[in-house]
């Protein structure tokens, strides 16, 4: 051999060992080693893109991806609800088999393979950024990524409101930021959740889609993608990186009176977008049916890997070649309604392009003739044999040997999931049977009543709210938010009295209601009735109340205004356990030990006092009560410059808040600073003066006109 051919192949090899060493990854990669990228939309109706239909308003961005590949037409979410969605298309598998059925008492289970662990284990590089909290790390989605970004900012209250979910901006933004520092093959999963009620676009889409404002969270979220859409461009990405793009679900906006999802399962809220491109395809539509599950199976096939044995779809590229696809039925179900109500369960399939839909009152539709489902054909078709058909389904795709998905939530969860709309009640006893008193369609228009009164409430329809909370709770006695609604609306009109007996009602009527009992417990507090908390506590077993650590933090309270305090500590420590995350339980063992200095001149109590209370605002900045406590025990520590920064602080968050107000304008006075006195009491007096008590009310006025004097 020649020195030039001997050199050549030692160069060669030199380079080829270079190469491995900066690309690990590709050692392991098998197949073609494309990048995948899978965008998720939350809460997104086909008919939105105009890939789709130009009815409504245009996408150009995702249509410029439809361009590129393949637009199913008729593509099926197997759940109306985000997280059982998510977990159908990231484990290729329908509840029947994973056992994630909503978004609150269902968490995935660490036993399953994700599509993430899946290409990890095929040497891809994982990173997840996800938009809003029903796909939170906790509720497992995030196994297989080295990278899971759930980070919301804020997670703390002011008042009801929880920041539990981010902008389309910010989770591109970061997606792309990830994106920039990755090396081939790599596997990315976006998740937008702007299109979820409450529907509220940022400029310039506000105005532009005044409105309908859904709509232009769909254009926002439009405009977002165009900007990973152009990356993709500019790098070349677009010739080796297969994309799905997706909804979850839909949303009905009124259709079949559903106002948005998670109830029924009609198309408004199952038929989902679905484009699937990858480099060299033939782009444009296919009409095959087709369900989330089948995703992860056309990625396996479109990356020539081997799909794992636990998926339960089915490859859809043959439809992609021009080739009919044999899919056999698709399985769907709506359960959230069953397991946070206790309403009827509601089940079906689509096969051959009829749907049925198993209920106490059933439905079957010819889709290919009534796809927006206005003509129920149930009296013309033999119902045993759906139901048997069903039967076999449920038992053909249902795991044998697995562990339930099923887990209790925790207060945090459940507040975070109602601040989304999702307003989960306690599941109730199954039943054996179930008629049509107990179906969604006759449930739903009384659960949305009560969810209308307190709109209406708000825009000062008073009474027309209480009349229609009222006309609920005497056609059914178990609709909890009815008796929880129509008590906050007495609440709020200063008929305490009578939100407690309505409250009562509810109770005696439907004893295992969280919704109820916690309602009950929180204006009985407020009402300064501690014995009767005290006394009802004993009365009472819910399963909340294992994880629920409001509920002893009420029953703290009143122990700490009865003296008891060895009770109270005793029970807000069990708050704690529960959730050592709930500022509110430190806040409130900051007010027990700052008593029993006070009590007995005990100095450390009053250091437990100081830590309790910085334990409480480090956990919530946001908390005006207890950065009042903390100012209160430094002034008794003798640190009054901490005293009035802390007091200082609760009134930058809650401006009209009485005894910061009423602290800061004692201790300036003290100081000798008139000015910043007198801006603190004439406040406080023009807020509270009609509440005091004429002894406090005189004395403030004094000291007001000696400043005045002065």
């Amino acid at each position: 051999m020649s020195i030039f051919r001997m050199n050549k192949w030692i160069v060669i090899a030199l380079a080829f060992s270079l190469f491995m060493s900066v690309n690990t990854s590709y050692s392991k990669v098998k197949g073609r080693g494309w990048n995948v990228l899978l965008i998720t939309i939350d809460t997104l109706r086909s008919d939105r893109l105009s890939c789709y239909s130009l009815e409504h308003l245009k996408t150009p961005n995702m249509d410029s991806l439809a361009s590129r590949g393949v637009v199913f037409d008729y593509a099926f979410a197997h759940t109306s609800t985000t997280l059982p969605s998510h977990t159908n298309i990231l484990l290729g598998s329908t509840p029947l088999f994973h056992g994630v059925h909503e978004n609150s008492n269902f968490i995935v289970q660490d036993d399953h393979l994700t599509l993430a662990e899946f290409l990890k284990e095929h040497g891809y590089e994982t990173g997840a950024f996800v938009g809003a909290y029903p796909l939170d790390s906790r509720f497992g989605l995030d196994q297989g990524f080295l990278v899971y970004d759930d980070d919301y900012g804020s997670q703390s209250a002011r008042g009801d409101k929880y920041y539990v979910e981010r902008r389309a901006e910010e989770v591109v933004n970061r997606s792309l930021s990830w994106l920039q520092k990755r090396s081939s093959p790599w596997f990315l999963w976006v998740h937008l959740f702007d299109p979820h009620a409450p529907y509220e676009p940022p400029p310039p889409f506000q105005e532009e889609f005044k409105e309908n404002p859904y709509n232009g969270e769909v254009a926002y979220v439009d405009s977002e993608l165009g900007k990973l859409f152009r990356y993709l461009e500019t790098e070349s990405l677009y010739e080796n990186t297969l994309i799905v793009l997706t909804g979850d679900h839909g949303e009905s906006l009124g259709q079949h009176k559903e106002i948005t999802h998670s109830f029924f399962a009609y198309n408004s809220t199952i038929w989902i977008p679905l484009i699937f491109y990858y480099p060299g395809m033939k782009n444009g539509n296919t009409e095959d049916y087709v369900g989330h599950i089948d995703i992860f199976p056309s990625i396996c096939e479109a990356l020539r890997i081997d799909p794992p044995d636990s998926l339960s779809g089915i490859s859809f590229l043959p439809a992609l070649k021009g080739k009919k696809l044999k899919h056999g039925p698709i399985y769907f179900e709506s359960l959230y309604p069953f397991y946070s109500r206790g309403w009827a369960p509601l089940r079906g399939y689509i096969q051959d392009k009829k749907k049925f839909i198993d209920s106490p009152i059933p439905e079957f539709y010819d889709l290919e003739e009534d796809f927006q489902e206005q003509n129920n054909l149930i009296q013309q078709v033999k119902i045993g044999r759906y139901k048997k058909e069903l039967d076999e389904i449920m038992e053909k795709y249902s795991s044998k040997n697995k562990a339930s998905a099923q887990r209790t939530p925790d207060s945090e969860t459940l507040r975070k999931l109602r601040s989304l709309g999702y307003v989960s009640g306690s599941p109730q006893e199954e039943k054996k049977t179930y008629g049509p008193e107990d179906d969604v369609k006759t449930l739903l228009p009384l659960f949305n009543k009560s969810i209308m009164a307190n709109k209406i409430y708000v825009e000062g329809q008073t009474n027309n709210a209480i009349r229609m909370l009222k006309e609920v709770i005497t056609e059914r006695k178990d609709i909890d938010v009815a008796y929880s609604n129509l008590a906050t609306l007495y609440k709020e009109e200063g008929k305490i009295g009578a939100a407690l007996l309505v409250l009562e009602e509810g109770m005696n009527i439907l004893p295992k209601s969280h919704e109820i009992f916690e309602t009950y417990i929180n204006f009985l507090t407020e009402a300064g009735l501690d014995d009767k908390v005290i006394s009802i506590f004993s009365k009472v077993d819910l399963r909340e109340m294992d994880y629920d650590p409001e509920l002893w933090n009420f029953l703290g309270i009143a122990y700490t205004r009865k003296g008891e305090y060895s009770n109270a500590l005793e029970v807000l420590d069990l708050a704690i356990s529960i959730d050592e995350g709930f500022a509110s339980s430190y806040n409130n063992k900051g007010n027990v030990y700052l008593s029993l200095f006070l009590n007995k001149n005990d100095n450390q109590a009053l250091q437990k006092a100081i830590k309790n209370y910085e334990r409480a605002v480090n956990i919530n900045p946001e908390d005006a009560v207890a950065y009042n406590g903390l100012g209160v025990a430094y002034q008794h520590q003798g640190d009054i410059d901490k005293a009035i920064g802390s007091w200082e602080k609760s009134i930058s968050i809650n401006p009209d808040y009485g005894l910061p107000l009423y602290n800061l304008g004692y201790s300036q006075m003290n100081k000798g600073n008139k000015e910043e006195a007198l801006k603190y009491f004439r406040k406080y007096m023009s807020l509270y003066q009609n509440n005091l008590k004429p002894e406090r009310r005189k004395k403030i006025e004094k000291w007001i006109e000696e400043l005045k004097g002065n």
